[in-house]
């Protein structure tokens, strides 16, 4: 879910950033508070609940779980500032100001963790360290 989310974010505020839509910047900025930031939660809770699950919180040397906490625990401050990006850009292309630098600051944001989670999905699921 939170991946998801995160791409229908990056594509919108992208589109939005192109056209100047407000319509596009409000799916982007709903699409990162309403989805990605409750996904995130759950995503986190899921994780910390599997781990005590499985003892593996007691276990430091597997490094693929400590990518995985590590990366949701940064993923959190970069999720936010890319939702008050795009909040802002949102207020600001629906009073015409130009919102074209908070909407690629949002968008870039989003891009990077939508490629830092695309890593760890796969360092979690093939273990390889």
């Amino acid at each position: 879910m939170l991946v998801g989310a995160l791409v229908l974010a990056g594509a919108a505020m992208a589109l939005a950033w192109r056209n100047g839509s407000a319509p596009l910047a409000r799916l982007s900025y709903r699409a990162l508070l309403l989805g990605a930031i409750p996904s995130w939660i759950l995503m986190r809770a899921g994780a910390e609940w599997i781990a005590s699950k499985e003892d593996l919180t007691a276990d430091s040397d597997l490094s693929w779980i400590s990518i995985g906490f590590t990366t949701a625990d940064a993923g959190i401050v970069v999720l936010l500032v890319a939702t008050l990006c795009a909040g802002l850009a949102l207020r600001r292309a629906r009073r015409n100001e130009g919102a074209a630098g908070l909407g690629r600051a949002s968008a870039v944001l989003v891009s990077l963790l939508v490629v830092a989670y695309v890593v760890v999905i796969w360092a979690m699921t093939t273990k390889p360290i």
